[in-house]
């Protein structure tokens, strides 16, 4: 079979096709299909099915470049993956949307349909869970849907937490006050809350008690109001733990508690609350389970099959 698109903007046509073509040869490689550019656009061969996969994603690239979305590595492999499984509706309906701006005015934007229906999820729902594998933005997106809130003043302030507990390495031997102790297990936190406020403005609010970073335990015997609250790695919190925080919420507050449930850390002898939490609160009215794979990572593609490769040796890892 041989399909030709035509391409009306050259301009776009660069960005769309990437260096040297290789938003093109992703496509040929992934889709088993031979691109040729001409004049005013593309002609495709191969086989029927192949052709029409392969124009699916061009179509929508060009698209997406003509409405000025920027058009990745990541985006074109996400969008063959697709195809290649036959969603065909899904890569015509694909469209990121702006989920906050960053200090530096970079848009921040859901770059999967798993992701999309994350940020979607945590818009709709008082309390969102998020279990996925590395990579996928779990808890950056839940930052970056805080950090929105608090600028609309939705919430009046921002509370993230996760439990302490050491992935096979001990820190308690090194120096310092508590807080010091605990800052390492912050460190995921602090970065995304830079990168979303600016240092200054976080340090700003951070002292104004108007952004708190804790460990787990600090949150015992609270009451949050007006509050956007995020429990990161619930992996490794015991059912005590999660019922405790889930516990906390007060009005005008939302939740997210994100985790991977392949790579829990606590000793054998304890539970995961997160796994508890997925199979007790299935089915409760304001609650969402939101589930991302593999083809939700957003990492360097290589990312995509480390995980992949590590799942089929059954070795856990990975943040």
């Amino acid at each position: 079979m041989e399909k030709k698109i035509t391409v009306e903007y050259a301009s776009v046509a660069q960005e769309v096709f990437g260096s040297c073509n290789g938003h093109l040869q992703i496509i040929e490689q992934q889709l088993n299909v031979q691109i040729e550019m001409i004049a005013d656009g593309l002609v495709l061969r191969g086989d029927d099915e192949d052709c029409t996969r392969a124009a699916a994603v061009c179509e929508r690239l060009l698209e997406l470049g003509r409405q000025g979305q920027p058009v990745t590595v990541q985006l074109v492999s996400y969008l063959t993956d697709m195809a290649r499984d036959g969603h065909l509706e899904q890569v015509s309906g694909y469209t990121p949307d702006c989920i906050c701006v960053t200090a530096k005015g970079r848009p921040i934007r859901s770059k999967t349909l798993g992701q999309r229906r994350y940020v979607d999820a945590m818009r709709r729902h008082e309390i969102t869970f998020a279990i996925g594998p590395a990579g996928t933005g779990k808890t950056y997106l839940a930052v970056a849907l805080a950090v929105d809130a608090f600028r609309a003043r939705e919430v009046s302030r921002i509370i993230l937490t996760r439990p302490a507990v050491e992935a096979g390495e001990k820190l308690g031997f090194l120096p310092g006050d508590l807080q010091m102790k605990v800052d390492p297990y912050m460190r995921p936190i602090y970065d995304a809350l830079h990168d979303l406020m600016g240092a200054e403005t976080y340090m700003t609010n951070l002292e104004k008690g108007l952004i708190e970073v804790s460990p787990l335990a600090y949150m015992r015997g609270r009451t949050l109001d007006e509050a956007f609250i995020i429990l990161d790695e619930a992996q490794n919190t015991t059912p005590e733990q999660m019922k405790m925080f889930l516990t906390r919420i007060g009005f005008n507050s939302r939740a997210v508690v994100t985790g991977d449930i392949t790579q829990v850390d606590l000793p054998n002898d304890k539970r995961s609350g997160l796994k508890e939490a997925r199979r007790i609160l299935q089915g409760v009215e304001g609650l969402s389970f939101i589930e991302l794979t593999q083809r939700d990572v957003v990492r360097n593609p290589l990312v995509q099959r480390i995980v992949q490769a590590y799942e089929k040796a059954g070795i856990k890892g990975g943040s």
